[in-house]
């Protein structure tokens, strides 16, 4: 099938996005390929289309087990065979997924990066027939990324299996550097580079000082028509500023990871059906979500990374209308960032007590554990080891980056079955055990493939379907189980901690003191450059954006606030930052008065330079002394990295 026919059939597209075609030929070709797609540039369709136009079986590599799943069901909604693999699960049912991968039908198996190294995975893939491999997220394997993975490493080492099998390494957030370290890492050089530019035409950013924010945040979403996100980093707010909205008279739902699963889909069905206009989320939301009539998406925190707000913000006017992308801020809020990411860098000491104590609290011998799933509460073990719930975290997310473990936070709280039987067994089962017959005709009635893979069901729904008690559902599934006629996991509601390893004895837990000072002093970089980038008063936002992603040369974008507040004076846009940048120089080398910058200038100049002085001063870009000398409070150099 032509790979028209393929986006017309399953996606109903009749024609690609800027790039994706080309991407997609250069797959096709059998051509390694990079693809740098900014936030909604649809990223998926160029690995996706082109592998349902090859014989064989697509493995994506991806470090989300929320996102795979999401990927996997978006699939299998439009008559695609997709599964996933990702620690946690039982080995009976990676053992299912591998089969199906080897003799059925499936097209896309989806697997964390951790998996690559273990031996089932290895023995598989060398009697797949692969196709493509894709690396989602690809910046991950670079250390200059902003959020490196070190289980990527790992992906060359496939490749001896995969002789002639295309690479296609995909992200959407990556500077010059990463792209170059992608290349390295994954071993293919000479691939084929496509680049979209990271320019938005359509978005305002507006950035707004605003120590008290709730009566700006309430004018904005009463003033901006359309669906909105406002993104906070803290769960409870995202709670608190929902209902506050609602009590205003504005539909709004609240969205973050410690909610339940039921209630996390409800808030984005919801929204996403539009009875909600707003969403309240922190940054779990947003992956994975495609709705194009995003009109405005407000910041109430100062996000960790530019490549973090570019892209949330760039959820916004995905359908190319206008829309706002609006960061409040105060001086507290910054001085908050920088304590937060003190709090999420603990102690190399206390990452490995905190490794020793949670080994004692599920009373793990040294040397076992390997691959088993523990339920964890946070609250139990803080309580019982009278530790701080902040290092816990941070500790165990440590630990997971590490590939110690797998931190799992309610990722996988949905009830899984399969049928165990044929058919025919399962039919003269159902004859002589009739008080179960109609539980079982539920099963085969709504969830399709339960012969041949494990089906995600809800009790809840059965039961209503039964005229049941949820808990009689429950015993009655229990006892099918016991009889063998299906595999039975109940949802977990908690956390879940899964060990990548045996069991280690905490002098053997290595954390390279080099690597963490690094990683570190990275984090820091990248907030004190969005913390510049707040405090700009002199660049246009879009350029000091676009410059972070290596375009250079772009023009002002003439919407964002800073070139409204120039435009609004009657200053050209372009004099205004060449003659701003210059007084910075000079004021950099020396104090000087407002006539002695003049005369660096043509004199027909004059009142221009007036008006850029007064305005440098009123921004406090500029301070003046009691003898007339005029100084730089703040120097701001903007450089891709």
């Amino acid at each position: 099938m032509e790979k028209l026919e393929i986006l017309k059939k399953y996606w109903g597209y009749n024609s690609f996005r800027a790039l994706q075609e080309e991407i997609i030929d250069s797959v096709l070709a059998k051509k390694n390929t990079i693809a740098l797609l900014p936030t909604g540039g649809g990223k998926s369709l160029c690995f996706q289309v082109p592998a349902m136009a090859m014989e064989g079986i697509c493995i994506v590599v991806s470090p989300l087990i929320a996102l795979m799943k999401d990927q996997v069901a978006n699939l299998k909604k439009i008559g695609i065979a997709a599964a996933t693999i990702y620690s946690g699960m039982s080995a009976r049912e990676m053992d299912i997924v591998y089969s199906n991968c080897l003799y059925g039908e499936t097209k896309f198996l989806y697997v964390s990066p951790e998996r690559l190294k273990t031996d089932s995975f290895l023995q598989n893939l060398q009697i797949m027939k692969v196709c493509l491999l894709a690396i989602d997220e690809a910046h991950c394997i670079s250390q200059w990324g902003y959020d490196f993975r070190p289980s990527y490493l790992e992906i060359p080492n496939i490749k001896p299996f995969l002789e002639k099998v295309p690479v296609i390494a995909l992200t959407a957030t990556a500077t010059e550097k990463v792209i170059q370290d992608i290349t390295d890492k994954l071993q293919i050089k000479g691939a084929s580079v496509f680049t979209k530019s990271f320019r938005r035409d359509n978005l305002n950013f507006i950035i707004l000082d605003e120590a008290v924010k709730a009566p700006r945040l309430l004018k904005l979403c009463q003033n901006i028509k359309g669906n909105g996100i406002i993104y906070t980093r803290n769960r409870k707010k995202t709670v608190q500023i929902s209902f506050w909205l609602q009590r205003m008279g504005i539909q709004s739902v609240a969205y973050h990871a410690g909610m339940d699963r039921a209630e996390r889909e409800k808030s984005q069905n919801d929204w996403i059906s539009g009875k909600s206009r707003i969403i309240v989320a922190t940054n779990a939301f947003g992956m994975g979500i495609d709705k194009a009539d995003v009109r405005f998406v407000v910041h109430v925190d100062i996000p960790d990374s530019i490549e973090a707000y570019y892209q949330e913000a760039g959820r916004a006017g995905r359908d190319g209308k206008e829309s706002w992308c609006v960061l409040m801020y105060s001086d507290d809020d910054i001085y908050k960032a920088k304590n937060m990411l003190e709090d999420s860098f603990p102690s190399i000491r206390r990452i490995k007590e905190v490794y020793e104590m949670l080994g004692n609290f599920f009373q793990l011998p040294i040397g076992s554990g390997k691959d088993q799933v523990f339920s964890f509460s946070i609250h139990d073990f803080c309580r019982q080891y009278d530790i701080n719930a902040t290092d816990v975290f941070h500790s165990l997310k440590f630990l997971e980056k590490e590939e110690y473990i797998v931190f799992q936070e309610k990722e996988d709280d949905y009830s899984k079955v399969q049928i165990l039987f044929n058919k025919q067994d399962l039919y003269r089962f159902q004859i002589r055990n009739k008080g179960l017959d109609h539980l079982i005709k539920i099963l085969l009635r709504n969830y399709m493939g339960i012969f041949t893979e494990y089906s995600k069901i809800e009790e809840k729904q059965i039961a209503i379907r039964l005229n049941q008690k949820e808990s009689e559902v429950v015993q009655n599934l229990k006892l099918l189980q016991k009889h063998g006629v299906i595999d039975y996991f109940p949802a977990l509601s908690t956390p879940k901690i899964v060990y990548l390893n045996p069991r280690l004895h905490r002098r053997s837990v290595n954390i390279d003191p080099k690597n963490y000072t690094t990683l570190k002093e990275k984090r820091k970089e990248k907030l004190e450059y969005i913390e510049r980038f707040i405090e700009d008063k002199v660049h246009c936002r879009s350029r000091i954006i676009l410059s972070y992603f290596g375009e250079s040369d772009s023009d002002r974008c003439g919407k964002c606030d800073r070139c409204r507040e120039i435009k609004n004076r009657g200053i050209n846009q372009e004099e205004f930052e060449k003659i701003s940048e210059s007084i910075l120089s000079f004021l950099s080398q020396k104090e000087l008065t407002a006539a002695e910058i003049s005369d660096n200038f043509d004199f027909t100049q004059e009142k221009l330079i007036h008006q850029i002085l007064t305005y440098l001063l009123e921004q406090k870009v500029l301070q003046e002394n009691n003898y007339g000398k005029l100084a730089v409070v703040e120097r701001d150099d903007y450089k891709s990295e």
